[in-house]
């Protein structure tokens, strides 16, 4: 009987725990944190130095900006029109036995990496005061806003005198540790709902946490619009009013995303949505027209951040052909392209309709990884076991209350998402792909991530089924234990794969 008891005021005590820490920093933003930053910390490690997506261009704009370089500019280059900056020599060297190192690769069974002393001897070197100029055009068409935290691990590799492999490891890290706070804080902001989960399985996805441990823009956008689709689910979908730094949150991610990269701009618009009176400004009781114009006045700025970024970055568009093999220099004609959509608009469609027909698998599998410049994708235990938690974490999410979005402002949601994917095929349509080529090429999959959380939310704004055990409930804690359990075995099998396939 007395045994009994303890064990009865220990469970007691352990949901008393359970309650507060949910209550005040949630569940998954605390499994986020961990999780994230173990695997974030492990790609860092794991992936060879600028084996990441576009990471040399990265590293150069990054690099650009952490010496004060926020604008593009514009470089002598024989082949063409061209924008890149300076970089220490010695960084130079290490990406360009790098770039030689990936794609000149052995046949299997042997690893990819061909001597991994190279990059041990060129990365204990100091980084050099000298500098060399670098092409980037494909990345000086960024603004500098996602290249901030990597810029500042620059700056301080350099504070630190770091070895140049320090220091690109110092860069890496300052990006995984902004994501671990920015998608931290969007995670926070659905704690006590259900739907935290399936944030949480968009957030630590083994494509986002790849990009969070490189050297990229991506790992900022990903996190903004992770803040932005939390925000506008937590203020739209389930009705609740937004706390303070929510609000201030909602705002900068509203001005900051469409500078991050364009595609993302209608995403950022989203929070016009949201009634004024569930902003954290202000009071309930009457709602002032200052409450009402504050959303429209916020994306108004970030559209208008997001036009003056266009307008200076329109030049590069004109390098970007550089890109592509040799024999398709100067074809990339960004104007050319805009003449055939709206000159032609069957011709764009029967491209559109040809490149979802030969490529939508391979979308598919690098929407959960296509990890790098190694072009390794992720196993088939990673793609089941994502589908698993995106299955666990759809059905135990939330019933969203009808007096959260309405259908009129559902469909606003769904057709901004539905836009958001045309504008990232016209933009590689029209800044990527040769005149007359058969597919829209240089569409990723990693592309669609920033998406799918609200494209979820809708999805559950409309469908009714849910998981619900034998008495009728939803397994909320269980589903959390299996989206918790299925995502780690994901990134486990990705971290297992990636290390034989790359290293041996």
């Amino acid at each position: 009987m007395v045994t009994e008891v303890n064990e009865s005021s220990t469970v007691d005590r352990v949901r008393r725990v359970y309650t507060r820490v949910e209550l005040r920093f949630g569940t998954a933003a605390l499994v986020f944190v961990l999780i994230a930053g173990v695997f974030g910390a492990v790609w860092s490690v794991l992936t060879p130095p600028f084996w990441g997506h576009d990471e040399i261009t990265q590293f150069g704009r990054a690099y650009q900006v952490s010496q004060g370089g926020f604008l593009p500019e514009k470089i002598h280059d024989d082949r063409g029109p061209a924008w890149g900056g300076q970089v220490p020599v010695s960084i130079n060297a290490l990406s360009s036995y790098a770039f030689d190192d990936y794609n000149n690769n052995h046949d299997e069974p042997e690893p990819m990496v061909a001597d991994p002393q190279g990059y041990d001897l060129l990365g204990a070197m100091p980084v050099s005061s000298a500098t060399s100029q670098v092409w980037f055009t494909n990345t000086a068409a960024y603004s500098p806003v996602p290249y901030l935290p990597p810029a500042a691990g620059i700056r301080l590799a350099q504070a630190f005198d770091l070895s140049t492999g320090g220091m690109l490891l110092a860069t890496r890290w300052a990006g995984l540790i902004a994501y671990l706070v920015i998608a931290g804080f969007a995670l926070r902001t659905l704690r006590g709902h259900r739907v935290q989960w399936l944030a949480f399985t968009v957030s630590v996805l083994p494509i986002a946490l790849f990009q969070a441990g490189t050297v990229t823009a991506d790992t900022v956008t990903n996190a903004l619009a992770l803040v932005v689709s939390a925000l506008v689910v937590k203020g739209l979908f389930l009705g609740q009013r937004l706390s303070k730094p929510e609000t201030v949150a909602a705002c900068a991610a509203a001005i900051l995303l469409p500078v991050c990269k364009p595609t993302y701009v209608l995403l950022a618009m989203l929070i016009v949505l949201i009634p004024a009176r569930r902003f954290g400004f202000g009071g309930l009781e009457r709602i002032r027209n200052w409450q009402r114009a504050l959303p429209f006045a916020v994306a108004g700025l970030g559209a208008v951040a997001f036009a003056v970024w266009m307008k200076i970055a329109a030049p590069t568009g004109d390098g970007m052909s550089l890109m592509r093999p040799e024999a398709q220099w100067g074809t990339v004609r960004p104007g050319d392209q805009l003449h055939d959509i709206l000159g032609d608009p069957f011709h764009f469609l029967r491209v559109f309709g040809d490149s979802i027909a030969r490529r939508d698998q391979l979308w598919f599998t690098q929407f959960f990884g296509a990890l790098g410049f190694s072009y390794v994708e992720v196993p088939a235990l990673t793609i089941v076991a994502c589908l698993l938690a995106f299955a666990m974490s759809i059905g135990a999410g939330d019933r969203f209350p009808l007096t959260g979005a309405n259908r009129t402002r559902t469909w606003v949601v769904l057709l901004t998402i539905v836009a958001s994917v045309a504008m990232i095929y016209v933009t590689l349509y029209m800044s990527f792909t040769p005149v007359d080529y058969f597919i829209i090429d240089g569409v990723q999959g990693r592309y669609f991530v920033p998406l799918a959380l609200l494209g979820l939310a809708v999805l559950l704004r409309w469908m009714p089924l849910r998981l619900t055990d034998s008495a009728g409930r939803i397994p909320a804690r269980a589903a959390a234990i299996t989206v918790v359990a299925a995502s780690t075995i994901a990134l486990i099998a990705a971290v297992v794969k990636y290390s034989t396939v790359v290293w041996g």
